[in-house]
């Protein structure tokens, strides 16, 4: 491949796209049981008080605060999540990762928790790193049942966004079609947070509303838009565009930025429309923006990705702020984390810059998983399933897997001392991106810096592709 189409798969992969491959910290041994004593397994609850230092292990600290998840199940029963609403608390915005981009559990399990949040908590959006115009045509679906959901599904999840193209994720966008149906004066929205793609829908909107409100400003949109409006499937035109010389694509984001500064001028009498035409033409700077990054320099990459995590955070705190939902929010670990796993390549990431925006009002959640299958890209671009072993010894996977529940939630902020020491320090993680084994795929982290909850599951099989 490429450089270039590398780096584009590199869009999906959570940290950095020129670092080389870690070394594989996935055993084939399976782990030893679970060391929970008898008084961890029996006493009250006291993860402050001086219980805490009769617990000699990390994981049997962690059993004191540990709730069981019943099943991943997106149809079970949501009585065993009021404790991880309690862990929401007054949060807007809950972000849910995942440790693969392509397996069922984790997924479903975002389902499942959706499903929660919306009936329990009050959610009304659902966030997915994709396009923002992708985000558009989706939520005109779940708002009206504006076009079919296959068509959309098959058309926008194209290139690294096909791992959004499964049957879990066409499963909870129909639950969310249905629930709207039966709410239609209180739905639930969907919102694309990336700027990997602008759609024909972004440019047709900004000048609908030039036409009505600034007809003074079409012709110069045009003229500024020229060559842009996309006209073929998302992943030629991406390939296209990134095949552009440097400076033209630099004349583009030059271009585009203009446009933006020209719709924020005299925002007229409907202060709303006028808003979200900004962030219609925002979101096609973004893209162009991101392209105008030098893809063949790996120099380049850490300025690359810290635009992407930027805008990602950037269009989630807008959508929050504009309409007032609370979000859910669905992405990779890394790019959901409060610290960036590796400085050098993801200065900052998504998290960071939400955490820096809403305070508490922003809640990571880590999923992990011990062992199991996911699908993803290979060296040479194919798309293939892999199958991990439970995780080694040393691993954080390892000690969360030896918690005495098989599934589990676990508030990371509020655990004994000895459950503390260990978040602190540095352990390596399960990181696997849109290809395997791909890179840094077995990071050091320090969970506590990273989450303020952790969903584990013992195992997580390849989720169901589409196309």
């Amino acid at each position: 491949m490429n450089t270039h189409k590398v780096l584009l798969a590199a869009l999906l992969v959570p940290l950095g796209a020129t670092l080389a491959v870690a070394p594989a910290v996935f055993a084939a041994t399976p782990p030893a049981p679970a060391a929970v004593s008898a008084f961890a397994a029996s006493a009250p609850a006291d993860p402050e008080g001086t219980v805490a230092a009769t617990f000699h292990s990390p994981e049997a600290a962690l059993d004191r605060v540990s709730h069981p998840l019943r099943t991943t199940d997106p149809r079970g029963g949501l009585a065993d999540l009021r404790p991880f609403g309690r862990m929401v608390g007054d949060a807007r915005v809950v972000c849910l990762g995942e440790a693969t981009h392509s397996s069922h559990e984790f997924l479903t399990v975002k389902h499942r928790t959706l499903r929660y949040l919306v009936e329990e908590k009050g959610f009304r959006a659902f966030a997915l790193e994709a396009p923002w115009s992708t985000g558009l045509r989706l939520d005109a679906y779940l708002l009206g049942g504006e076009g079919d959901l296959k068509q959309i599904m098959d058309e926008e999840f194209q290139g690294t966004y096909r791992w959004w193209n499964n049957a879990e994720y066409r499963d909870l966008l129909q639950w969310i079609r249905a629930y709207n149906v039966r709410h239609p004066a209180d739905p639930v929205r969907f919102v694309g947070d990336d700027g990997g793609f602008a759609g024909a829908e972004l440019y047709d909107r900004v000048s609908a509303y030039a036409a009505a409100a600034r007809p003074d400003l079409t012709p110069r949109l045009t003229e500024l838009y020229r060559g842009l409006r996309p006209a073929t499937d998302a992943e030629t035109y991406v390939d296209d565009y990134l095949s552009k010389p440097m400076a033209e694509r630099k004349e583009f984001a030059e271009r585009t930025g203009r446009a933006v500064d020209l719709l924020k001028q005299r925002p007229g009498t409907d202060v709303d429309a006028h808003a979200w035409a900004v962030q219609h033409a925002t979101a096609i700077h973004q893209m162009t923006t991101l392209f105008a990054f030098d893809w063949d320099d790996p120099l380049s990459v850490p300025d690359l990705m810290l635009h992407r995590d930027r805008i990602m955070a950037e269009n989630i705190a807008w959508w929050q702020r504009q309409t007032g939902d609370k979000i859910v929010l669905a992405a990779h670990n890394g790019h959901i984390a409060l610290k960036t796993y590796i400085p050098g390549a993801y200065p900052r990431v998504q998290g960071d810059f939400l955490r820096e925006r809403l305070g508490s009002g922003y809640l990571s959640v880590g999923l992990t998983f011990d062992r199991g299958s996911f699908n993803a890209f290979d060296s040479d671009g194919g798309v293939h399933r892999f199958t991990v072993g439970p995780a080694a010894p040393g691993t954080a996977e390892h000690t969360l897997d030896r918690v005495r529940y098989r599934d589990f939630v676990v508030d990371l902020r509020n655990t004994p001392a000895a459950a503390r020491a260990w978040l602190a320090a540095p352990h390596t993680v399960k990181n696997i991106g849109a290809t395997y084994p791909g890179i840094a795929d077995a990071p050091q982290i320090r969970l506590s810096e990273s989450y303020d909850v952790v969903i584990h599951l013992q195992r997580v099989e390849a989720a169901h592709m589409l196309k």
